[in-house]
């Protein structure tokens, strides 16, 4: 588990789409009827944390934990206006929790998670998001670098890699390549930070690289499988799976000649 308690949630990819930044849909799945059952799970999930918060607002567990649970059921959102509204609640939340306690590692990392997901639902506005979600997650990691599994290095490391470069955005393959190594380095035995640096070596036409660490990946996934279990498990190793194959796919097709 991460550190401050944070339960689990579906891993959170980049990606920019016609130089706009968007969180990716971050649950990669093959099965529909999964995706059914998890959205219920997240739903009802957020039901609870929401009961909770509302109980006692002044709670910084149940803020923060609140705001995780609304970028959790948001990634299941269907229509732009509901992943907003949600969103939306999540960001709320963690604003006032950072005006009463800035060092909260887990709000700045909520508030960054939140307006990911916001900016799913914006176009040219989605830009202007960017350096706030880079000042909060960087302000997560000063705080706990390994928070989420050092969360906020891997997500650095893909907002990096995918967003546009000077002088549009922040994007930068130097800068994301060390977030990315830096997340594995902090904690190597977290399949997502592998999967991810997979995949940028893939972007980056490394593909020894790629094919280094998915044989490191494959290595470290039985005991992962052994020590990251239970229902709320589930949607990070469908994702995870999926992604893993497909990676392996690119890896083994023949490189196109030159």
């Amino acid at each position: 588990m991460a550190t401050a308690n944070s339960k689990t949630r579906p891993a959170a990819r980049w990606k920019f789409a016609a130089g706009i930044l968007i969180l990716a849909a971050g649950i990669v799945l093959a099965d529909e009827a999964q995706r059914k059952i998890f959205t219920a799970r997240a739903g009802a999930e957020f039901q609870r944390a929401q009961a909770r918060f509302q109980a006692d607002t002044t709670n910084p567990t149940n803020a923060w934990q609140f705001a995780r649970a609304a970028f959790d059921f948001a990634e299941f959102a269907t229509t732009d206006p509901e992943r907003a509204a949600l969103a939306e609640q999540g960001i709320a939340a963690c604003r006032r929790l950072i005006a009463r306690d800035p060092k909260s590692a887990a709000a700045h990392y909520y508030l960054a998670m939140n307006l990911g997901q916001l900016a799913r639902t914006k176009f040219l506005g989605a830009l202007k998001l960017v350096k706030e979600i880079e000042r909060e997650f960087k302000a997560a990691g000063q705080l706990d670098a390994r928070f989420d599994y050092a969360g906020p290095e891997r997500n650095l490391g893909l907002l990096y890699r995918d967003a546009p470069g000077w002088p549009a955005s922040i994007g930068s393959k130097r800068t994301a390549r060390y977030y990315s190594e830096q997340a594995v380095k902090l904690v190597p035995d977290y399949p997502a930070n592998r999967l991810n640096l997979v995949e940028s070596y893939l972007q980056w036409n490394e593909r020894d690289a790629a094919k280094r660490e998915l044989q490191v990946l494959d290595a470290i996934w039985p005991a992962a499988q052994t020590n990251l279990t239970g229902e709320k498990w589930e949607p990070s190793w469908g994702d995870w799976s999926t992604r893993r194959n497909d990676a392996r796919q690119k890896i083994n097709e023949a490189p196109p000649r030159r």
